[in-house]
């Protein structure tokens, strides 16, 4: 076989057919892994509803906060029905490991930032005022933590007017109950 000679039509040639070679091949196991990656995903869920409501009766809502440090952060929230927080889990995060991804133990009951069994709603960081402590080097992840579980409160809130009578409010995409 005859060597291709080095031009930049016949680099570009090759590069293209490599590129549309492995885009198919990406695409094809793409189509096979993706039904299998929500399934998982919808199994992550019901287990975090059981986790954050720890046998308590209470709500789980998963809410999306797209303003974390490393881009969206995704929390389960259980609140009792009087917006007492029963538990969390975080259950998707870009957030730098070592610092920002701490979020899952760091507001857990017994740890430094501890929420669990506080009412839910105005949560703030100690640096804006608030009472409840940042993650150390990471008080970006902490805010969008935070507006994560007053979402949920928000929410939760929302829903108990719309049961009880009163005017409901536009919901989230993100939101679920």
């Amino acid at each position: 076989m005859k060597k291709l000679n080095s031009t930049w039509y016949n680099m570009a040639l090759v590069l293209t057919g490599i590129a549309v070679v492995a885009g198919a091949a990406l695409g094809y196991v793409n189509s096979i892994t993706a039904p299998t990656i929500e399934a998982l995903k919808v199994q992550q869920e019901k287990e975090a509803e059981q986790q954050v409501l720890n046998g308590q009766e209470g709500t789980a809502i998963k809410i999306t906060d797209p303003k974390g440090f490393g881009g969206a952060l995704t929390v389960m929230v259980g609140l009792a029905q009087d917006g007492t927080i029963l538990g969390y889990k975080v259950l998707e995060s870009s957030e730098t490991p070592g610092l920002g991804a701490k979020a899952q133990d760091w507001f857990q009951k017994g740890q430094k930032g501890d929420i669990i069994g506080k009412q839910a709603g105005n949560l703030t960081v100690s640096k804006d005022g608030g009472e409840v402590d940042a993650i150390t080097a990471s008080t970006i992840t902490s805010r969008a933590f935070l507006r994560c579980i007053n979402e949920a409160y928000k929410t939760l809130s929302e829903s108990s007017d719309a049961q009880s009578g009163a005017s409901p409010q536009a919901g989230k995409p993100n939101n679920n109950i």
